[in-house]
């Protein structure tokens, strides 16, 4: 793999920190600037909010620049909205830098996986989307836990200058690693984009993303209450099980895109009935210690497995048209799909069966998108144009 895609993966781990960071500060930063956990919490979905309405506005403007000059443009917001961040003096002003980081976040992961799939030969083009994405991977392994562990013993501020940082170290080491363009930037017709958009199969592909994360974050937002209330753990076990967690991330990651090289189609189907079952059968293992950690694992491989295959297939049916729109919108249906799996998951226990109900409930998601696969796929077929089949 080039070194590119690792300063390409160095981006992505800085915006993994800053996203999930605030999960393990918000007791901090409700007491410093003096407001509910509960609007506290709401950082979180601002900064999602963010993600979703900064990717096609920001992918839009950035159209005719250079790609690797959109990178490094998108490491300066970054770096500044952590900046600002940092230095709020109140809850308005912390809230606008969170959304301020957050319109980078999908950009770079849409225009980085462009660029990622350019560096490589055709058959390697989902590995090197799985590559950058490792970062996001590490960064819930590594930075989170560490930005958590630093918030907590130093401030909460401390955490942004430090995000701040590894936004300057990532800025310095794309600007060195990532080549120049070789070809002309994509034409800024930003209609004929959001035609290309509105095209069936890359609206398919877009409510696939959703659903898929959808039955990941149904049970993910709610992993503490399920270890503690169905697996009988302690609360100090949580940190360390989740570190498991992380360690499926990078192994489903990984190994998604290795199976998206080799037959996309079946790498979508494959690894969303993968998810699907793993969700089902979690309503079981839930209930004894030892199977439940399996199962964490689990989860975290199977779908953090879809994400390059996923990203790969919205490329791929974008044709050409709007890719680097197409990619971006694709990371806003994966946070997307965050915010509708945390409000299924809340229904079901505040509404439904309870707590022990949510991973059937979350399996219902990627197994709608695996019917919405078969059935573009089939349509695909039928309609005589290439299906997604064998890469090499």
């Amino acid at each position: 793999m080039p070194l590119a895609l690792y300063a390409l993966a160095a981006g992505a781990f800085g915006i993994g920190v800053t996203e999930f960071v605030i999960m393990g500060l918000l007791l901090e930063v409700s007491a410093d600037l003096g407001v509910s956990i509960a609007s506290a919490g709401l950082l979180i979905s601002g900064y999602a909010l963010g993600v979703v309405l900064g990717a096609p506005i920001l992918t839009a403007a950035t159209a005719r620049m250079p790609r690797k000059g959109t990178l490094l443009g998108l490491m300066v917001i970054f770096t500044v909205g952590n900046l600002a961040c940092a230095l709020a003096p109140s809850y308005g002003l912390l809230m606008a830098g969170r959304v301020v980081t957050a319109f980078a976040h999908g950009t770079f992961f849409g225009v980085g996986s462009v660029v990622a799939t350019s560096l490589v030969a055709p058959d390697r083009r989902a590995s090197a989307i799985a590559m950058m994405f490792t970062g996001l991977t590490v960064a819930n392994i590594l930075g989170v836990p560490l930005g958590t562990w630093l918030g907590q013993h130093e401030g909460w501020r401390a955490t942004f200058w430090a995000v701040a940082a590894i936004g300057v170290v990532a800025l310095a080491v794309i600007a060195f690693l990532v080549p120049r363009d070789t070809a002309p930037p994509e034409a800024s017709d930003w209609r004929a984009d959001m035609r290309a958009m509105l095209r069936k199969p890359v609206l398919l592909g877009l409510a696939m993303t959703t659903l898929g994360f959808g039955g990941v974050f149904a049970v993910f937002t709610y992993i503490a209450p399920t270890l503690t209330r169905m697996a009988g753990f302690s609360e100090a076990a949580v940190s360390p099980i989740l570190l498991v967690f992380g360690a499926g991330m990078v192994v489903g990651n990984l190994a998604g895109g290795r199976l998206a090289d080799r037959n996309l189609g079946r790498a979508v189907l494959g690894s969303l009935l993968a998810l699907a079952l793993v969700l089902g059968l979690m309503t079981v293992a839930q209930h004894n210690g030892w199977t439940a950690v399996a199962f964490v694992f689990l989860l975290g491989v199977t779908g953090f497995g879809t994400v390059a295959p996923l990203q790969m297939w919205v490329l791929q049916r974008a044709e050409g048209a709007g890719q680097s729109l197409a990619s971006s919108l694709n990371i806003a249906a994966f946070n997307l799909g965050n915010a509708l799996g945390a409000s299924v998951g809340g229904w079901v226990i505040d509404h439904g069966p309870g707590l022990w109900a949510v991973p059937l409930a979350a399996a219902v998601m990627p197994v709608l998108a695996l019917l919405l696969a078969a059935a573009s796929l089939r349509e695909h077929r039928v309609g005589g144009t290439p299906a997604l089949a064998q890469q090499r």
